[in-house]
């Protein structure tokens, strides 16, 4: 495992010490947890967007409708993110967003298994679905029914066979069928 980088670390700890509760997540975590390198640094965290951006120096609203905040640091930056719920998808993106959810529900919410975890500044993951177990035994796996993931989504399949190919992972047999199953989606 290779350890977060000091200018991640801080925006954690910025977080941490004004109240908020932050944990890197998705493919960081994953690389991390892998010691592959890691090239983009997402947080998500109880803290809303305008909280964010009153942190730091300097912020740009990347993402505001979907609660996502990028944090310059020098030459680097860090994507950070409201915890979230999501429904009424329309294929790709959800309709309504709400902002509050803890890490748990947020995680609930993730593609595949593998970038369904968080860490914190100094270690300690939080792995609702398993996604270690997954990483040991190189399998892509749905977080959740596949199927609902992919009518969600339809671009999750695509990464999936990404994943797949890129990892060297196979894709599990529910996820892989609903691919099969799912696939008249991705000409949307």
């Amino acid at each position: 495992m290779i350890s977060p980088p000091e200018f991640a670390v801080s925006v954690l700890d910025t977080l941490s010490a004004a109240g908020f509760s932050a944990y890197f997540v998705g493919g960081c975590v994953r690389d991390t947890m892998m010691s592959r390198r890691v090239s983009d640094w997402d947080a998500a965290a109880s803290a809303l967007p305008h909280e964010v951006m009153a942190l730091f120096r300097k912020t740009a609203p990347t993402g505001i409708r979907y609660g996502t905040v990028t944090v310059f640091c020098g030459e680097n930056k860090v994507e950070v993110t409201s915890f979230r719920q999501e429904a009424g998808y329309d294929g790709r993106r959800p309709a309504a967003v709400r902002f509050g959810a803890d890490i748990s529900r947020d995680l609930s919410r993730r593609d595949f298994t593998v970038n369904a975890m968080a860490m914190g500044a100094r270690g300690g993951i939080i792995d609702p679905f398993g996604g270690m177990a997954d990483i040991e035994r190189r399998l892509i796996r749905a977080v959740g029914a596949p199927s609902v993931r992919f009518c969600e989504d339809a671009l999750r399949m695509l990464r999936a066979l990404r994943f797949s190919a890129q990892l060297g992972f196979a894709i599990e047999r529910e996820t892989r069928a609903a691919i099969r199953e799912c696939a008249h989606l991705a000409r949307a």
